[in-house]
């Protein structure tokens, strides 16, 4: 199933029209961009009065078309997996891969791995900060703002 905030990358293939494709990102490989809203050839957009009209199921009956934030200096933010040991302000300009997580039925389950972020060029995020406000502080479940560091769309950069 794909949910609004999931990574996607380019599947190398498109519809009839020449739409491209996408599937869900994978740590250690270059992403496209980020869904932010779906809909279907038409241009009809998910009803959000609807919530069952906010995930694409797994089992697809009919063809959905994403949009997708594909700009490589998009900043995003990312909430980081609540297991392992907890990333600190020494991460920051570090790079870091994305983790797999189920969505909520509405939103991605995405989270920013706190294992292995390092300068590898060719981890997914670059870590920009703590997403600033009175409830986000370094520790479990931090909301970090990152940008999409392995992008199709340029190279990855060593992470500082």
């Amino acid at each position: 199933a794909f949910a609004i905030g999931d990574p996607v990358a380019s599947s190398g293939e498109s519809d009839a029209d020449g739409i491209p494709s996408v599937t869900l990102g994978a740590a250690g490989a270059p992403l496209r961009g980020v869904i932010v809203g779906w809909g279907n050839k038409e241009g009809s957009m998910f009803d959000p009065s609807n919530l069952d009209s906010l995930i694409i199921p797994a089992t697809k009956t009919k063809d959905y078309y994403v949009m997708v934030a594909d700009d490589p200096f998009i900043i995003f933010e990312v909430q980081e997996i609540g297991t392992g040991t907890v990333l600190t302000a020494a991460a920051v300009g570090l790079n870091a891969d994305l983790v797999a997580g189920a969505n909520n039925g509405y939103t991605s389950g995405w989270l920013l791995n706190n294992v292995g972020e390092a300068v590898t060029a060719t981890l997914n995020c670059r870590i920009l900060g703590l997403a600033r406000r009175t409830d986000n502080a370094f520790g479990q479940y931090a909301k970090y703002l990152v940008t999409i560091n392995s992008h199709e769309l340029k190279a990855g950069s060593v992470g500082i």
